[in-house]
């Protein structure tokens, strides 16, 4: 297996050769840099030789808040009832590190607290009842269970082609398209506006929905009430950063409406801010059965969650979604932690003219002739930037060029990006609490990267 190594990084090289050693290539996707982490703070990282990297990947849109925030810490460790000091003794009393088939007190705060703010948010009315989750796609398959739950004669699910839902079971069954090997006969694809939402110059361009409630309805004629449920992301985020129209996902619940089938809102990658609002049916306009939260929600702490109507979930008897990890105390800690940081502070608010300095910065990218388009929602802290045959060299081969030249930068500092999605979109994705410093001098280290590739 090839070793990635770089100049003047003997550390980070030692470590890169142990791991590679160790673990096998299918436990990360690639990124040209496979970056070595020694420490992180705010929007930093600092690799083992000591070089700066900003974080543009928020380990992929989970650090929210920015890395080991104080406030968060603090407040984190008083849920748990630990100490920086632990006492002179064998074992100290403490919140349980688990608590399997049993309640604690921070679970119950856990669950007040997230339905009263889903419940506050315009389109959260239907969002009364949370069902715990170790990761994101095993959120995703637990909302299935419990859609076709309610209505097994409804076994089949409709999902948004080139969406990204997770690996495992029904989540992936219900990720990419038809055209994947081993696909759940259960499950059909409805095309997602990929030629709408090509770039932000583009978001407030006209949109007619027509094509798309013709195929839903030429499904529902196919399949008739056999269909029990829908699941789509606000945007598809793996499937290359592509931000739809609202009329489009309005669309979508509209038909889930009439026919009575369960809208899932697969917010994973998009709550807790990334789209400008704490959660992304506040920016569609929508109101989903059941939305499915991840990532940004425990702000580094591994947690998910399905939040939706109890009726749906009132389907599944004991046992039928529990697992050992799921609403267990940590987890629960690091939810309240980041429910009080965005309750106590403008998070969202700070981070306009932050989100404005770096998109405007993307957008001048596309002087160069190998940038086909730059992805984002307005005021938020997500875009994807696009690459494209140029000069003889391919999209995928300038997307890695320039992934590479940022981690570069200018010899101290750089920026830290993920390999690309759908081989040729960076996405960019820093912490939201970036600040207006920070997001200048992180653009101009990634023009001067990316003039360089020129």
């Amino acid at each position: 297996m090839t070793v990635i190594r770089h100049a003047d990084e003997p550390a980070a090289n030692a470590e890169r050769e142990s791991v590679m050693r160790l673990e096998p290539r299918s436990l990360r996707t690639f990124t040209p840099t496979q970056a070595v982490i020694a420490k992180s703070a705010g929007t930093f990282h600092w690799t083992p030789d000591g070089r700066r990297l900003y974080d543009f990947s928020s380990g992929v849109l989970v650090s929210n808040l920015g890395h080991n925030p104080t406030r968060w810490t603090e407040k984190f460790f008083g849920y748990m009832g630990w100490s920086v000091t632990l006492p002179n003794s064998e074992y100290f009393e403490a919140m349980p590190q688990t608590a399997y088939n049993a309640i604690t007190p921070l679970e119950a705060e856990a669950n007040r607290r997230l339905v009263t703010m889903l419940k506050r948010c315009p389109g959260g009315n239907r969002l009364e009842s949370v069902l715990w989750a170790a990761s994101g796609s095993e959120a995703i398959q637990k909302a299935l269970w419990a859609a076709m739950a309610r209505d097994k004669t409804r076994p089949m699910i409709l999902a948004t082609r080139f969406g990204f839902h997770g690996k495992k079971g029904l989540s992936c069954a219900v990720t990419g398209s038809e055209t994947d090997a081993e696909r759940d006969p259960r499950v059909k694809f409805i095309s997602f506006p990929m030629a709408e939402c090509r770039d932000v110059s583009k978001r407030n361009e006209p949109f007619d929905p027509a094509p798309y409630c013709k195929e839903l309805d030429a499904l529902w004629h196919q399949y008739g009430a056999r269909l029990g449920c829908l699941i789509t992301e606000p945007y598809l985020g793996g499937g290359g950063s592509y931000h739809p129209p609202k009329a489009y996902l309005q669309a979508l619940q509209q038909f889930c409406r009439e026919k009575d089938l369960v809208f899932i809102l697969d917010e994973v990658q998009a709550n807790f801010g990334r789209t400008g609002k704490m959660f992304a049916f506040e920016a569609y306009g929508l109101e989903p059965d059941l939305v499915v939260l991840g990532k940004g929600l425990g702000n580094g702490v591994p947690v998910a969650a399905v939040v939706g109507r109890a009726d749906i979930f009132n389907s599944l008897d004991y046992g039928e979604t529990s697992d050992t990890w799921s609403a267990n105390p940590i987890s629960s800690a690091a939810v309240l932690a980041t429910l009080d940081e965005f309750e106590s502070r403008d998070v969202l608010g700070a981070m306009q003219e932050p989100s404005r300095i770096i998109e405007a910065g993307l957008v001048r990218l596309k002087k160069l002739p190998c940038v086909a388009a730059v992805r984002g929602e307005a005021g938020g802290m997500v875009w994807g930037v696009e690459f494209q045959d140029h000069a003889g060299k391919t999209g995928p081969e300038w997307a890695n060029a320039f992934v590479l030249a940022a981690y570069r930068g200018n010899g101290k500092d750089g920026v830290h990006l993920l390999g690309p999605l759908s081989k040729k979109v960076v996405r960019v994705a820093p912490p939201l609490t970036i600040t207006v410093d920070e997001a200048k001098h992180s653009m101009d280290l990634l023009e001067r990267a990316a003039a360089g590739m020129a």
